[in-house]
């Protein structure tokens, strides 16, 4: 078989060849070692910096809330609606639905995003895997194979990129496999030490790649786009089984999007956030290299198919309203590969024979590109890696709601939002209780909704809020819901707090340190504690230690309910457990510090009220 030679192409000019190794053992054996070593110290790098940022919420993806939670319905088995803007993918569903099942994600992670994330992490590493296999297979060096594995391992945009769940990351890990599956095998050294051309491909290989290709399509439609560049390097090596492997993929796709719509065709998801130019400020670098290698790939043989492909994906950043998240997630990967590819044509050219070399390229301009271009990545990826800040040490403000209505509401009909209801219902909430749609009936009795939730649901927007937590776009509000009543501004209720309060301090019968004059002396205690205080006050001297804050209330703007008195712990016992009506207690407990004594949410309207006297 004639001998097959990968390089630069120029007019009139035939690509230089690739130096290859001899079929020595020991040196074969090596090789593979290499070879291993190399690929580990690859899947450590791309999973261990994904691990790190697992947790990362900059930037934000509004939809990846929906497909966790279709995700998580799937693999429960029950319903969801969601939003409608977020897409649909159903065999992607079904793979990260599978991988959570499988792996037990949901039962062990901190949130139920990290769960779904864990899937992408994998996605991420068996991408690195394929993306060095298919310069292998493209007849590119080790070094070339590990520059592109490295690029995208490491750089802080694909890094920000893959912490996020869209099933585009899914659909290049399939389309990769099928790129290897149809690209030129490595040519194998025979006893004397020469290298045959390809070795010979069953027809069952042709139709994995075809399988693998129409599972990239139906995960995303873009991925269409990827087909050409197959198309191509089938054709350069067996281009009799290229009519094979196209009616096995047209005809998958006609069953999925015929018979099977129902059930397989992927819906685009809609919306442009974030925009391009927030993702590309984490990798600068990598974004010029990128460009420059699509349009220098078009002449290098080798990667040409590549370069083609990743133009065709590159213009879908032009269409509106598709969500550049989602092309860069095809995208990425691809780039890097290219961008080997020229590199090694370069390399390539300078090591041609003597009578075929172009004049003048000093190896010193080489060097000095190099070295340019490694000072660029190291200054873009520091600047990369600050900006992509690890995930907040504090707890998932959904999870902190969650417990909070666990604790107070537990039972409730609750309406959501596709954050919320994924964390209620990994957290045993039953999911009949979760209303995703303000107007269900019977109507629900709390809400938990993030600020963009919150934003379009004009029935929570009343002073009833119980509890926030967290900040800025993760930020989880629990409101009460039902007929509006008058903030405690309006109806007094917070002056009268504060002039009890105030009149509490000075009575010489309850004895507060500073933190705790404070809270009564601004009207931030429950009106059901103020009059108990008041009564017990009126039998004995209280000693009042503090009212500790419910986590997310302060924030919220509610009263302090809870109170912990020292001194008299049987006593104070025995008065709150005694209380009846509107002011029992949700509970009285002895701690080593005293008595704490919490009372329910919301006290009812008029307890405490400032009066004019006539």
């Amino acid at each position: 078989m004639a001998q097959q030679s990968w390089g630069i192409t120029f007019p009139g000019r035939s690509p230089a060849p690739i130096s290859r190794g001899r079929g020595d053992p020991a040196a074969a054996d090596g090789t593979r070692l290499l070879s291993l070593d190399l690929l580990l110290g690859l899947l450590a790098l791309a999973g261990g910096l994904r691990v790190v940022y697992l947790a990362a919420t900059t930037p934000a993806l509004p939809g990846e809330a929906t497909t966790v939670a279709r995700a998580y319905a799937l693999g429960h088995l029950t319903a969801f609606g969601g939003s409608t803007t977020a897409g649909v993918s159903p065999f992607g569903q079904l793979q990260l639905a599978g991988y959570t099942m499988l792996s037990h994600a949901f039962d062990r992670a901190a949130t139920p995003a990290a769960a779904v994330r864990e899937a992408m992490v994998v996605a991420a590493v068996v991408t690195t895997v394929l993306l060095w296999l298919l310069a292998r297979r493209l007849g590119l060096p080790r070094w070339a194979g590990l520059l592109a594995a490295v690029l995208f391992a490491g750089s802080p945009l694909a890094i920000g990129l893959q912490h996020v769940v869209v099933v585009e990351h899914l659909a290049v890990m399939w389309a990769l496999a099928g790129l290897c599956l149809v690209a030129a095998p490595l040519r194998a050294a025979n006893e004397t030490g020469d290298h045959s051309g390809p070795a010979p491909r069953s027809p069952g290989e042709d139709v994995l790649g075809a399988g693998c290709l129409l599972a990239a399509v139906l995960t995303s439609p873009p991925a269409l786009l990827l087909l050409p560049a197959a198309g191509w390097l089938l054709l350069r090596r067996a281009p009799a089984r290229a009519g094979l492997v196209a009616v096995v993929v047209n005809l998958g796709l006609g069953v999925a999007f015929g018979p099977l719509a129902a059930w397989l065709r992927p819906v685009l998801a809609t919306g442009g956030e974030p925009a391009l130019p927030r993702w590309l400020v984490f990798d600068p670098a990598l974004t010029a290299v990128s460009v420059l290698a699509l349009i220098a790939g078009l002449f290098v043989a080798t990667v040409r198919p590549l370069a083609v492909s990743g133009l065709l994906v590159a213009g879908l950043l032009t269409v509106p309203d598709l969500p550049a998240t989602a092309v860069l997630a095809l995208l990425l990967p691809l780039t890097p590969l290219v961008a080997a590819g020229v590199a090694h044509a370069v390399v390539a050219a300078h090591h041609e024979p003597e009578h075929r070399r172009a004049p003048a390229r000093p190896a010193a301009g080489v060097a000095v590109g190099v070295v340019v271009l490694t000072a660029a990545f190291g200054l873009s990826w520091a600047r990369g890696f600050t900006a992509l800040r690890p995930g907040p040490a504090g707890a998932d403000p959904a999870v902190e709601a969650r417990t909070w209505l666990q604790a107070n509401a537990a039972g409730s009909r609750v309406l959501v939002d596709d954050t919320t209801w994924t964390t209620l219902a990994a957290g045993g909430w039953p999911t009949g209780l979760l209303v995703t749609a303000a107007g269900a009936n019977p109507p629900p009795d709390w809400a938990a909704l993030t600020p963009s939730a919150l934003a379009r649901t004009s029935t929570v927007d009343s002073p009833d809020a119980a509890a926030v937590f967290g900040n800025g776009a993760g930020q989880v509000t629990v409101a009460r819901l039902g007929p509006p009543v008058l903030a405690p501004e309006q109806n007094g209720e917070k002056t009268a707090r504060a002039l009890a309060g105030a009149a509490l301090t000075r009575s010489g019968r309850v004895n507060c340190v500073p933190e705790t004059r404070a809270v009564l002396s601004r009207g931030d205690l429950d009106p059901r504690l103020i009059s108990t205080l008041a009564a017990f006050a009126s039998q004995q001297p209280v000693r009042v230690a503090a009212f500790p804050p419910v986590p997310g209330e302060d924030a919220a703007g509610q009263p302090r309910r809870q109170v912990l008195v020292t001194g008299a712990d049987d006593t104070a016992t025995r008065f709150y457990a005694g209380q009846r009506a509107v002011f029992r207690p949700a509970s009285v407990v002895r701690t080593a510090g005293g008595v704490l004594v919490t009372y329910p949410p919301f006290a009812p309207p008029g307890l405490l009220t400032s009066f004019t006297a006539p």
